[in-house]
C-alpha cells in the first residue's frame, strides 16, 4: 500500500485526518459560518430566483473566455463599492486568490514580506519566490520595519497579512498598517476571517481600524465563511485587477467561479449590509459569554481553547460530541500547540453556547 508507513506514523502521533460526515443533530461550534447564513433557506430561495432571471446558470469556461456572468459583475461592483475599493474580481477560492496575488504581483526584483502565521496558501505561494519572500515575526510591526529596510531592494515591497488569523483569532496589529504605509508599496490583507465579523458595518479589519482603502491596499476575502457560500474575491485598484486578469494564473486558467455560489453570496452580502447593527451586537454577546465562562477574551469569532496534546484534543472533541456539541480539534503541524477551535457562531443559540462551554470546562477541568 503506497504511503502505508507514513499513514501509520500519523495515526501513532494522533495526527491522522480523514473526512467525516458529522451527525446533523450536533450543534455546530466548529464551522466558519460565523453569521449562521449557510442554513438560511430564505437566502437559498432568493439566490435561485435571481439565477432564474438569466438564460445561463453555470460558468461554462474561464472568465476570460465566456465564463464571466452578469451576476459575477454585479457582485464585484457591489462588494467593491461597500468596501471603498475601485474594483473587484471574483475567484474560485481563497486559496486560489492568495496564489494569484502573490505569484502574479511579486515580479523580478520585488520582495514579499509576509507574517509568519500567514495562511498556508500564501506560504505555499511564497515558496515559489525563493529568497524574494521574507517572513516577519507574527504581528510584530517593528520586525516588519527592520526587514523592509534591510531587504527592501530597489523593486516593489509587498506586505501580506491576515485581518484575523485563522487559528489564534488574533487581529492584525494596527501598527502593521502604519509600517506598510510608511515603508512598503503594497499591502495585501487576507480578510477571510474578518469580513462579516469586524467593523460597524461588518466590512472587516479596514473598517474596524477606520482605514480608508487607497491604491496601495489589496483586500482578499472568502465567500465560504461569514458570507455563507463558496468562492472568493479580490478588491483593489482597477489597474491591479486588470493586471491580475492578465497575469494571475488561477484567474486565467481556472473555470469561472460558480454562478450560483456568487448569487448566494450576493444575497447574503446585501443581508449583512442591511442587518449589520443587529448582527454586530449578537456577535459581541457571544464573545461576552465566552469570556464569562472560560476567561478567554477574544476580539474575533475564533476561540482557541488550549489543550495539552494532540490526543487530548481528539479525546475532548469526542466527549463533547457525545454531549451533542461539535468543535474543531486542531493539531500539529497546523498549530504549534494543539487547541480546540471554537466558533461562537450565530447559527447556534446563545443558550446552547453557554451549555457547551460549561460542558467543556467540566470535562477539561
Amino acid at each position: 500500500m503506497p504511503y502505508a508507513r507514513e499513514l501509520e506514523a500519523l495515526r501513532r502521533a494522533g495526527r491522522f485526518r480523514s473526512r467525516r460526515l458529522f451527525d446533523d443533530s450536533l450543534i455546530d461550534f466548529a464551522s466558519n459560518d460565523y453569521l449562521g447564513l449557510a442554513s438560511k433557506k430564505s437566502a437559498l430561495r432568493r439566490a435561485c430566483r435571481l439565477l432564474e432571471r438569466y438564460p445561463v446558470h453555470a460558468s461554462r469556461a474561464s472568465m476570460l473566455v465566456n465564463g464571466y456572468h452578469p451576476i459575477h459583475e454585479v457582485f464585484e461592483n457591489e462588494i467593491a463599492r461597500f468596501n471603498g475599493f475601485g474594483s473587484g474580481l471574483v475567484v474560485g477560492s481563497g486559496f486560489l486568490a492568495n496564489l494569484a496575488l502573490i505569484e502574479a504581483l511579486v515580479r523580478r526584483g520585488d520582495r514579499l514580506f509576509y507574517d509568519e502565521e500567514f495562511h498556508a496558501s500564501g506560504r505555499l505561494a511564497a515558496r515559489l519566490l525563493g529568497d524574494r519572500a521574507i517572513p516577519f515575526a507574527h504581528n510584530d510591526p517593528e520586525d516588519l520595519r527592520r526587514k523592509l529596510r534591510r531587504f527592501g531592494g530597489k523593486g516593489r515591497r509587498i506586505v501580506a497579512i491576515e485581518g484575523v488569523y485563522s487559528m489564534s483569532g488574533d487581529l492584525a496589529a494596527r501598527g502593521i498598517f502604519d509600517v506598510a504605509e510608511e515603508e512598503a508599496d503594497l499591502l495585501i490583507v487576507d480578510e477571510a476571517h474578518s469580513s462579516g465579523v469586524l467593523g460597524d458595518r461588518l466590512l472587516g479589519i479596514f473598517e474596524h481600524y477606520g482605514i480608508v482603502p487607497h491604491e496601495g491596499h489589496i483586500k482578499m476575502g472568502t465567500l465560504g465563511k461569514a458570507y455563507g457560500s463558496y468562492g472568493a474575491y479580490i478588491l483593489a485598484s482597477p489597474s491591479i485587477v486588470s493586471y491580475l486578469e492578465n497575469r494571475g494564473k488561477p484567474v486565467i486558467y481556472s473555470t469561472a467561479p460558480s454562478v450560483f455560489d456568487t448569487a448566494l453570496a450576493l444575497v447574503n452580502l446585501r443581508r449583512i449590509t442591511r442587518k449589520a447593527p443587529t448582527l454586530r451586537e449578537k456577535l459581541a454577546k457571544r464573545r461576552r459569554i465566552v469570556r464569562e465562562i472560560t476567561g478567554i477574551s477574544v476580539s474575533s469569532q475564533i476561540v482557541p481553547y488550549p489543550v495539552g496534546s494532540d490526543r487530548e484534543a481528539l479525546a475532548l472533541q469526542r466527549k463533547l460530541e457525545e454531549k451533542g456539541w461539535l468543535v474543531g480539534a486542531i493539531r500539529r503541524p497546523t498549530v504549534e500547540r494543539p487547541i480546540l477551535r471554537i466558533i461562537p457562531r450565530l447559527g447556534a443559540k446563545a443558550s446552547q453556547l453557554r451549555r457547551m462551554l460549561h460542558d467543556l470546562v467540566e470535562l477539561h477541568g
